[in-house]
């Protein structure tokens, strides 16, 4: 089991792609028992892309906006949870963040997104998400072919588990945005 960082921490959260750093940003620890990460990711976080040979989606932004997510990242999961909160903190949906296996750093973590998404509604309801986006992110070298398989077992693995109603991440269902402001 890693080391937990400390809750009220903040940790480097890197997106890489192919080796290299692809995009970049702090979130705040508001848990961690060395297998699930939690952290939160304000509306306004600066949001720092590195020059690289693809450009990232969000390439445009300076920082993420309209939203604050409490995320929930699993070692050795290709994905993560993420429960989204608009600008006044009220609760909006759980979603599913299709992505490689956290590796923790000395200062954070590294990742990379899979593309594919699940958003699911307050009442339970889920749809899939950017499907279509799968097949281009493989041809055009997004993804490889090994990590499409391994995100289509995670999604069938996701999809079974919503069918069950057996969230391993229900016991966050009653955090609130104001719970992750330590220190902000």
């Amino acid at each position: 089991m890693a080391e937990p960082f400390a809750a009220g921490s903040d940790v480097r959260v890197r997106e890489v792609l192919h080796g290299a750093e692809w995009a970049s940003w702090d979130e705040r620890v508001v848990g961690d028992d060395g297998l699930v990460l939690a952290t939160v990711m304000p509306d306004g976080t600066p949001m720092a892309f590195p020059e690289h040979p693809v450009p990232h989606p969000w390439g445009h932004l300076e920082a993420w906006t309209g939203t604050s997510v409490l995320k929930l990242r699993r070692t050795h999961d290709w994905y993560s949870v993420w429960k989204f909160f608009d600008a006044d903190g009220a609760f909006l949906h759980w979603y599913v963040n299709f992505e490689t296996p956290v590796h923790r750093t000395a200062d954070g973590v590294e990742v990379n997104d899979l593309q594919l998404d699940i958003v699911i509604a307050p009442d339970g309801d889920w749809r899939w998400k950017d499907v279509e986006h799968l097949a281009p992110s493989m041809t055009g070298n997004r993804i490889t072919a090994d990590e499409l398989l391994a995100t289509l077992d995670a999604a069938a693995e996701v999809a079974d588990l919503l069918q069950r109603d057996d969230r391993w991440w229900a016991p966050w269902d009653g955090w609130a945005l104001a719970d992750g402001r330590i220190g902000t």
